[in-house]
């Protein structure tokens, strides 16, 4: 869906979600993975943290972390957990959430979202741009709902301006989780031929992105 909105060729992927963090390649019929979360996903600690300074789900806590970090502006530091091309977010959401609770005094929520967003967000553009020097592409595709993120589509679009590349991104619309990303997969399925009988079907609810084998895409 992304490729198909945005008209990029064959870009380095963001996978972003409350469900996933991966930067993955697509290479043979198959979406190689790179990098990826060694615990929670990204959108998930946001989720998680969004709870813990009590903000509303409407129209999602990470779009309302988001608001709320617009707002900061003292940078604190935090764990910055990148182990090779992975990362790690659960340190850096345990810290943040006793720096939350014990000292509200010192810090605004405000001041708290800002940097927990510039922090996550440069381990991802960080492993992002080394899966890009390792094929030697100049396209990024951030997909998933947190690449709904503006700040997000800024930092990478600044790193992909420095290497000469280009950075692709969707809005809401195409993001979150929809019955449109299933209904363009089939279709693209079904126009290679490839088709399921119902009583052939079911859900693997951890489907690995790499053990999906591409039928529809040379």
């Amino acid at each position: 869906m992304g490729r198909a909105i945005t008209g990029a060729d064959n870009p380095i992927v963001l996978y972003v979600s409350g469900g996933n963090t991966q930067v993955i390649a697509y290479s043979q019929q198959t979406y190689r993975i790179f990098g990826e979360t060694l615990d929670i996903a990204i959108g998930n600690c946001l989720d998680r943290f969004a709870r813990v300074l009590k903000l509303p789900n409407d129209p999602s806590p990470g779009y309302n972390i988001e608001q709320y970090a617009k707002r900061g502006s003292k940078y604190i530091e935090l764990p910055y957990t990148v182990k090779g091309m992975d990362v790690s977010f659960s340190g850096i959401l345990s810290f943040i959430e006793q720096l939350a609770k014990t000292k509200a005094d010192q810090y605004t929520p405000e001041d708290l979202c800002y940097s927990l967003q510039e922090t996550m967000f440069a381990m991802l553009v960080e492993i992002t741009e080394r899966a890009m020097a390792h094929i030697g592409s100049t396209e990024v595709l951030v997909v998933g709902g947190v690449g709904c993120n503006v700040r997000l589509q800024e930092m990478m679009g600044q790193m992909a301006i420095e290497r000469n590349g280009k950075v692709f991104a969707t809005d809401m619309r195409y993001c979150i989780d929809n019955g449109i990303m299933i209904a363009q997969a089939g279709a693209l399925a079904f126009a290679r031929g490839f088709t399921t009988p119902v009583h052939d079907s079911w859900i693997t609810q951890r489907f690995r992105t790499d053990q999906v084998h591409v039928e529809w895409r040379t």
